[in-house]
C-alpha cells in the first residue's frame, strides 16, 4: 500500500521561504500568505515528525542540524515537483516552443544545418537556439542547465550518453609555410620556432591541456572559422578537424605537415540528452535526427 505523505508540498515551501527570506515576516509576503499560515506550517512539520527546525540563538531564530538536514532535502523535493509540473506541462502543450543545442565546434557544420534542417519539417513551430562552444564550454551548458541536448567530448558525472561521431584532427600549414619549406620530417623541435594558432576553451575553467605543442608564439581565437583562416592565410600552424578543411586540402590552400609523430589525432563526440525523463518530445526527435543524420553521413564517406 502507497503511504501518503503527512506533509503537503506547501509545507515545505513555507518551511525553504522562511529560511531563504530571513524569517517568518519576510517569508509571508514573498508567497502572499499570513504569517499565521507559515507558523503553523512550520510547526505542523514539527509535530508531525517529532522534531526541532529552529532554535533561538540570541534573537535571531537558526536552523538545528535536523533542520539543516530537512531544508537540504526539502530544497531537493520542491525542485523535483516544479521539474515534474514542467514536463507535465510542457507534453500537454505537445512540441517545445524552444530547444536549446549546445554543439561542439568540431561537429561538421553542414552535418548540424542538415540536423536543423530536417527537424524544421517536422516542427516548424519550433525553436531552435545552437550554443557553439568549445571543449568545456559544451560541458558547462549541460551542467548549467543551459542546453535540452549535448554534442560534447564528454559525458560528465551524472549523465548518460551515446558515443556519436569520432572525428580527426590533422596538423596543416599553408603549403608555402616555412616548415614545408624545410623539405623533410618535422619534429616538436621544429614548430617551436612558429606561429601556432589555438581555439580557445569556451568554459569558464580553461583545460590548459588543450595546447597540442608548447611554443614561444601562439594565437589564441575564440572561433574555429578564425583559427582555419589564419592558418590558411599563412600566418601559422595548427592542429584542425579534417572534416572542416576537407576542400582546403584538395585544392591544395593547406597541406598536412609531415610530422614524425603527432601528425594527427582522434576526439569523439557524444551525444547527451541533458534530463532523459523529462525530455519533451521535440528533443528526442531532433536526438534521434542527429543519430541519423551522423550514420548517414558516415556510411557515405565509407563508400566515396
Amino acid at each position: 500500500m502507497t503511504r501518503i505523505p503527512h506533509i503537503s508540498l506547501e509545507h515545505w515551501r513555507s518551511l525553504l521561504a522562511v529560511v531563504d527570506a530571513g524569517g517568518y515576516a519576510q517569508a509571508a509576503a514573498s508567497l502572499h500568505k499570513s504569517q499565521s499560515a507559515v507558523t503553523y506550517a512550520v510547526q505542523k512539520i514539527e509535530s508531525q515528525l517529532g522534531v526541532k527546525v529552529f532554535e533561538i540563538e540570541g534573537r535571531k531564530a537558526v536552523l538545528t542540524p535536523t533542520g539543516q538536514m530537512l531544508y537540504r532535502r526539502a530544497v531537493a523535493l520542491v525542485d523535483e515537483a516544479r521539474e515534474l509540473e514542467r514536463a507535465a506541462q510542457l507534453l500537454s502543450a505537445g512540441w517545445e516552443a524552444e530547444i536549446r543545442l549546445a554543439v561542439e565546434i568540431l561537429f561538421p557544420p553542414r552535418l548540424l544545418l542538415a540536423c536543423l534542417a530536417r527537424f524544421r519539417e517536422e516542427s516548424p513551430g519550433t525553436r531552435i537556439e545552437v550554443i557553439e562552444s568549445v571543449l568545456g564550454g559544451t560541458t558547462e551548458a549541460l551542467l548549467q542547465g543551459r542546453a535540452d541536448l549535448v554534442v560534447g567530448p564528454r559525458i560528465p558525472p551524472g549523465f548518460l550518453g551515446d558515443p556519436l561521431l569520432r572525428m580527426r584532427t590533422v596538423a596543416v600549414a599553408h603549403p608555402e609555410h616555412p616548415l614545408h619549406r624545410l623539405g623533410r620530417e618535422l619534429t616538436y623541435r621544429d614548430l617551436r620556432a612558429h606561429l601556432h594558432i589555438v581555439v580557445r576553451d569556451s568554459g569558464a575553467k580553461r583545460d590548459l591541456q588543450v595546447l597540442t605543442v608548447e611554443v614561444e608564439q601562439r594565437w589564441t581565437v575564440g572561433h574555429l572559422a578564425t583559427s582555419i583562416e589564419a592558418v590558411r592565410s599563412g600566418y601559422g600552424f595548427a592542429w584542425l578537424p579534417e572534416e572542416h578543411i576537407r576542400g582546403d586540402l584538395a585544392a591544395g590552400a593547406l597541406k598536412r605537415l609531415p610530422l614524425r609523430e603527432g601528425g594527427e589525432g582522434v576526439g569523439e563526440l557524444f551525444l547527451v540528452v541533458a534530463e532523459p525523463d523529462l525530455a519533451g518530445p521535440g528533443v528526442q526527435r531532433l536526438a534521434q535526427i542527429i543519430r541519423e543524420e551522423v550514420a548517414e553521413g558516415c556510411r557515405r564517406r565509407t563508400n566515396v
